[in-house]
């Protein structure tokens, strides 16, 4: 006999959704995600489709729903370790690195301020640096504070070991479960700027990504969501937003990531709103906005400030007298090729799935990409953007349509 429980493997807005909707159709879910926190890229956001909601809104949705379903389990720190068995009977083995605090909502803010111990923020893309204890926003699911102690200080670590709602001494876990069916909701990562080389990424000081700039424009984000210039904390006057960076690119990302042109125009938007005499440029090869994104693209773009250019950029450069940026490009339609200054300059990076750097023990096949192409027949099911780019509402989509499937599977079906 089959049994019935279903394993999510991620817990961002796709493992969520599926992890909810079976849960709400009266299956035992666990879902096994190795960040901190339940809520994945979207929870780094300033602002997502197709409401352009701040993400607390749709997540906290989210969170009390799991809050108040006693069928979902979650594991946070936690990978897939082990699978073994076959399509109705898996045995997953889960391992659950140490989180350090206590199981509580305790505010320990003042405790973390005190420590000396500093990192780059991951969860700022490197904008901001981290205490070894964090909480990375005020909204994060769950609400308990996280230690890192490659971080920490001999001082710090003796300062929170006379903290009672501190743990230095707790151990790695590793859990078994039985499940029947298994969802893989690994979700994307920013492809890795510093490999282009020629857009300035990692060596010119205002050249920043289109995800620092969603933590930029975030008021729960490094500079309190104020578009400032990383360089100087200037407000940029003249901005301009480099597509395709990476992407359709044999050399890097050879797919379109579906949703960078519109991430763009939204961030061109936060631009304007913030400053009103800024001017904002758009280079690009295809402005892709598909469906119901139509209308917002033309909304954007008849902005007098907001100029969409075709053409493909070459280099960008620091200023050799200063902090702001050159910018080369041919312009596709007359041919010419021009070089323009900017104080600010944001490089559109595709969305890679995260299985191509990271591997499961799994029964599946990605492709030289890393997207997984199959895994059904073994029972094993794909949601979000582990199967191929897509925005928040096609994932949730996806989502419900994978643990449709793994119910089907668990029921014999």
């Amino acid at each position: 006999m089959a049994n019935t429980s279903i394993l999510v493997i991620g817990g961002g807005f796709a493992g969520m959704t599926a992890a909810l909707e079976a849960a709400e159709l009266g299956h035992e879910v666990y879902i096994v995600e190795k960040s901190p926190y339940l809520g994945g890229r979207v929870m780094q956001l300033n602002k997502y489709f197709p409401k352009l909601c701040p993400p607390s809104c749709g997540l906290e949705i989210q969170y009390q729903r799991i809050k108040n379903n006693p069928l979902v389990k979650f594991f946070t720190l936690a990978e897939v370790a082990k699978v073994e068995g076959s399509k109705g009977n898996y045995t997953v083995t889960v391992r659950v690195r140490p989180r350090h605090t206590a199981p509580n909502s305790v505010d320990l803010s003042a405790v973390a301020k005190g420590l000396s111990g500093e990192t780059a923020s991951e969860f700022e893309f490197g904008l901001a640096r981290r205490k070894g204890l964090y909480l990375d926003v005020p909204f994060a699911f769950p609400q308990r504070y996280v230690v890192d102690t490659a971080c920490l200080t001999d001082a710090d670590k003796s300062a929170l070991s006379a903290c009672p709602h501190v743990d230095l001494a707790e151990e790695e876990r590793l859990i078994p479960l039985q499940v029947g069916a298994i969802v893989v909701a690994t979700g994307w990562q920013p492809y890795d700027v510093t490999r282009l080389t020629n857009l300035g990424a990692g060596t010119v000081k205002n050249c920043i990504s289109n995800m620092q700039m969603e933590r930029l424009a975030s008021p729960y984000g490094p500079t309190q969501g104020k578009i400032l210039r990383p360089s100087d904390g200037r407000a940029p006057k003249k901005v301009a937003f480099v597509q395709c960076a990476g992407s359709r690119d044999e050399n890097h990302l050879s797919f379109c990531s579906y949703i960078c042109c519109m991430a763009s125009l939204k961030q061109a938007q936060y631009v304007r709103e913030q400053y009103p005499d800024a001017d904002v440029t758009v280079f690009y090869i295809d402005l892709r906005t598909p469906g119901r994104y139509e209308s917002f693209a033309e909304k954007v773009l008849a902005d007098p400030k907001i100029h969409a250019v075709k053409g493909k950029v070459a280099a960008v450069a620091q200023d050799k007298a200063g902090d702001d940026v050159w910018v080369t490009v041919e312009d596709a339609v007359t041919g010419a090729k021009s070089v323009e200054r900017f104080d600010l300059v944001v490089l559109a990076t595709g969305m890679q799935p995260s299985l191509a750097a990271q591997k499961l023990p799994l029964d599946v096949t990605v492709d030289e990409e890393g997207f997984i192409v199959n895994g059904e027949d073994q029972g094993i099911f794909v949601a979000g953007c582990a199967k191929q780019p897509l925005d928040v509402m096609k994932t949730a989509q996806s989502a419900t349509a994978a643990a449709m499937k793994a119910i089907q599977t668990v029921r014999g079906r």
